[in-house]
């Protein structure tokens, strides 16, 4: 099965437990108005790659990766789920850990949907579930879309024990409000299966690139998100999930 694919990291750090070789997948169905990839967006762009070859590239250094193991990321890699799920099936046949870093965006708790999502969870030992906002309208202005399927593919994960990393980005003047950092927390007080939290602080890096693609930034007079401001974020969250637990 080929996959379209926008680029592959080797060495890791910040995608799940370990060094990670990490496969950025090609496409994506969400506008985050802060998105640092723009270039993954189309679905029409990226390389075509067969799972065989990206795994055939990790193994050539599999010692490398022990600690670690396969991310993969995007884009939305759950855009491209059969292609996903081999090259999960054959990361899990080598003894390989596989994490998945998603909006949960495409989560669709219809039989036969569901059905392919359970075969992908059945390969993924972690999940790192990127909440971007809990409120409906206010998901919807962030990103382009509501987010029911998004906290129904949270609640989905905690019944079928899958061990998930919550990453959230902190933004001024959005985000970084008392309000949304409490709703996630609680919203989290109702999760058994979390195992961490990321408090990611918003950041200006990808501006270059929509100059590039000849895109506007919307969040062109936007600040940067301090590194106190961010501790200060995870702090609100975390007192409410505890609160709340």
């Amino acid at each position: 099965m080929t996959g379209s694919i926008h680029s592959i990291e080797t060495f890791g750090t910040v995608d799940g437990p370990g060094v990670r070789f990490v496969v950025f997948f090609q496409g994506c169905p969400l506008r985050c108005l802060y998105c640092h990839n723009p270039d993954t967006w189309s679905s029409a762009a990226g390389h075509p790659v067969t799972a065989m070859e990206i795994i055939a590239r990790l193994t050539r250094n599999q010692a490398f990766y022990r600690s670690g193991g396969l991310t993969a990321s995007g884009g939305e890699p759950m855009l491209q789920l059969p292609f996903l799920t081999e090259l999960f099936t054959l990361a899990k046949q080598r003894g390989i850990h596989t994490c998945l870093d998603t909006s949960g965006i495409l989560f669709d708790d219809r039989p036969e949907q569901l059905a392919q999502t359970d075969r992908l969870l059945a390969v993924t030992d972690l999940v790192m579930l990127d909440i971007k906002h809990t409120g409906e309208e206010a998901h919807r202005k962030l990103t382009g879309s509501g987010n029911r399927n998004i906290l129904a593919f949270a609640r989905y994960l905690d019944t079928q024990k899958i061990p998930v990393w919550i990453r959230h980005v902190v933004v001024p003047g959005i985000t970084y409000d008392k309000s949304p950092l409490t709703a996630l927390g609680t919203f989290l007080g109702t999760l058994s299966n979390v195992e961490k939290l990321e408090v990611l602080p918003y950041h200006t890096l990808g501006k270059a690139k929509y100059d590039n693609l000849n895109l506007k930034y919307a969040l062109q007079d936007t600040p940067q998100l301090t590194d106190r401001e961010a501790a200060d974020a995870e702090q609100i969250i975390l007192k409410a999930w505890k609160e709340n637990a």
